[in-house]
């Protein structure tokens, strides 16, 4: 998700076209098919892998439910047959052991009660089956992303009377949620208390790890070492290990630092201004004054991993992956027994990076896999015209990436690595979001949201991975890893479906959904079932007008990637997003994030009028409008999507 750039400034300089203009992808639907046809022979994944394992689930990928229509209603819709309910929202206790103080719809709580509270703006969410190690369906850790904070809700009165108390909510309102959930005679809940329960915040401890630790890159006033920080802000997307840890991914992190002095070069390049984007953080903890610690900038940006079976355990951001806006990272193991993590960056003209352990992993030495993300190698993709693909090592003295080109050290390119890839050739995409690989054949899926910006002035023109000027509908983008290894270093692309709207006026907008339309693809998810579920985020200050006049709220369908058939399954509430998702082993128990209902066009509310937009989901006593998890599920108890 990246509400704060619906229509960013662009801050890729690059502008060299990668490739000829062409209109669309070279590889057709039936050719990618008669393909892929072979490629299930080739076996599924590790079941270790697949956290959410099948259970004896077939994989046929059929989607077996009614479409709900499109809706502009202030609530939660769903296929005939299904019920939805929310499970946690924000706010709510979270049952941790030194308290669970309930939520109080004037804002009142305090931020200290806050950090006991689950956090606000839900977006990645994964299962974690309890005990470890077991697939089990009624008892399970939820792992929840909460992304920013919108203070017109939050705080009393917003941003006036702004002071160290506020700044320390809004950042105990960021972060991770750790929950304890069960279902108990059919009824699924929360376990309060829970010695799982746990907050992770941007005030949490954690370690800095690989290249880039230690380095003078990292040293700040507070930290001499440069291997810790406190926090991590704007988790967005998400990934897990084999290993059982969550992947939690900073993205917009830029936007928490303001810069009372001289921005550098990086500072630049990554977005931070001098003003910053409203948080006002910096106000009350100078460390996000960037002109006054200009390496603390450095200390965000990456792929945080952590531990959620160990409530005491620290939190550990891997700098072998690389910084930038991380959109998820989605892992596939291959023959060898090495882990890839697949990862796109939410910018306009950004690239799409792939990071390959040095070593396999343990299956049943798990203490032996704490490090091992440590070490491998990053690579950045290049889409070329006739469907063939590269990735491109990003190392320094590798593809110009050398100290002519102004590296110092491989440090300095993880922590420029967006610089790194744009010097290497890598294709600036149109804004790559969720990735997900099939669990049986492995090919990769990625979002591509849009980008209004393609082909204006000097800014880059299509080419045949991002065939659309002016693309306010965005894509869905595939490949295919050469010998479907994940580590291969060749691949083949098509694009899956160009969205859009078969009513628009602009026939390049109409898109080639075989389906339901929508638009703004973000979140992306394979069940076990081989169905691929995308969520979109259509900014609210697009909806409902332009372009986005008949599209109805932000929704949730399901693509059958055999017959190219798409349907919609859920509409959300007015002003929200519909993003992460994650399901019990057996399929049966779906769990999706409902993300800022309410948000007004400016994307900040205003507190004398929090119920403007929406009352969902206590309604109109509610106080305001809460981010939410919501479980679904198939009334006669099947398998949701069949």
């Amino acid at each position: 998700m990246s509400h704060s750039y619906s229509d960013q400034k662009v801050i890729n300089p690059a502008t060299n076209l990668s490739f000829d203009e062409v209109l669309s992808a070279r590889l057709s639907r039936r050719d990618w098919l008669q393909g892929a046809a072979s490629w299930a022979v080739l076996g599924s994944l590790p079941l270790s892998l697949a956290a959410c394992a099948t259970g004896g689930l077939k994989r046929t990928g059929s989607i077996g439910f009614k479409s709900v229509p499109l809706s502009k209603d202030d609530t939660v819709r769903v296929p005939e047959g299904y019920t939805a309910s929310v499970l946690l929202a924000w706010g709510d206790p979270i049952g941790h052991p030194s308290g669970s103080p309930a939520f109080k719809p004037d804002a009142s709580n305090t931020a200290d009660e806050q950090a006991l509270q689950a956090g606000m703006h839900h977006d990645g969410i994964q299962y974690f089956s309890l005990p470890h190690g077991q697939e089990n369906s009624t008892r399970a850790l939820l792992a929840i992303n909460n992304e920013y904070s919108d203070d017109g809700l939050l705080q009393v009165g917003g941003f006036a009377n702004w002071s160290a108390e506020k700044v320390r909510k809004s950042q105990n309102a960021h972060g991770v949620t750790i929950v304890e959930v069960r279902a108990k005679d059919g009824q699924w809940e929360v376990v309060r208390p829970s010695h799982y329960a746990r907050r992770i915040t941007a005030r949490t401890p954690m370690t800095i790890a690989g290249p880039a630790a230690g380095t003078p890159y990292m040293v700040t006033a507070a930290d001499a070492t440069g291997r810790e920080v406190l926090g991590t802000v704007n988790n967005c997307a998400h990934g897990y290990t084999p290993w059982g840890t969550y992947l939690t991914c900073e993205e917009n992190w830029d936007a928490y630092f303001a810069n009372t002095g001289k921005l550098t070069p990086d500072h630049v390049r990554n977005g931070i201004t001098a003003a910053g984007r409203g948080y006002r953080w910096h106000e009350f903890d100078e460390r996000f004054d960037a002109g006054k610690h200009p390496n603390e900038p450095h200390r965000f940006g990456w792929v945080v991993e952590m531990d959620p079976y160990d409530p005491q355990s620290k939190p550990v951001k891997r700098t072998a992956l690389g910084r930038f806006s991380h959109e998820g990272a989605w892992p596939s193991v291959g023959s060898d027994g090495r882990l890839t993590l697949y990862m796109g960056d939410d910018r306009q003209f950004e690239y799409i990076y792939k990071f390959v352990t040095r070593d396999a992993w343990k299956p049943n030495e798990r203490e032996a896999n704490r490090n091992l993300l440590d070490n491998g190698t990053l690579y950045a993709a290049k889409f070329n015209d006739d469907g063939s693909g590269g990735w491109i090592e990003l190392a320094l003295g590798q593809n110009g990436i050398t100290p002519a080109a102004g590296f110092k050290d491989q440090a300095d390119v993880l922590i420029r690595t967006r610089v790194a890839a744009q010097v290497a050739g890598a294709t600036p995409m149109d804004r790559p979001e969720w990735i997900a690989v099939h669990p049986e054949t492995r090919e990769v899926y990625c979002t591509l949201t849009n980008n209004s910006r393609r082909g204006v002035g000097k800014d880059p023109g299509t080419n045949a991975s991002n065939p659309r000027l002016n693309n306010t509908f965005g894509h869905i983008i595939r490949w295919r890893e050469e010998g479907n290894n994940p580590s291969a270093l060749k691949f083949t692309w098509d694009i899956f479906v160009l969205a859009g709207d078969p009513k628009n006026a602009d026939v390049a907008k109409r898109g080639n959904i075989k389906g339901d339309t929508f638009g703004c693809p973000d979140g992306l998810w394979f069940d076990e079932g081989g169905i691929l579920w995308i969520q979109t985020d259509v900014s609210t200050s697009a909806m409902h007008k332009g372009d986005y006049e008949h599209m109805g709220n932000n929704q949730m369908l399901a693509a059958d990637i055999t017959t190219g058939e798409i349907r919609r399954f859920l509409t959300g509430p007015s002003g929200c997003e519909i993003t992460g998702i994650t399901a019990t082993p057996d399929g049966r128990t779906l769990f999706v994030n409902i993300q800022h209902p309410g948000e007004t066009a400016s994307e900040r509310s205003d507190p004398s009028a929090p119920h403007a937009v929406s009352t969902w989901p206590d309604g109109a006593r509610g106080g305001r409008p809460r981010s939410a998890t919501v479980l679904i599920r198939k009334n006669d108890g099947g398998v949701i999507g069949t």
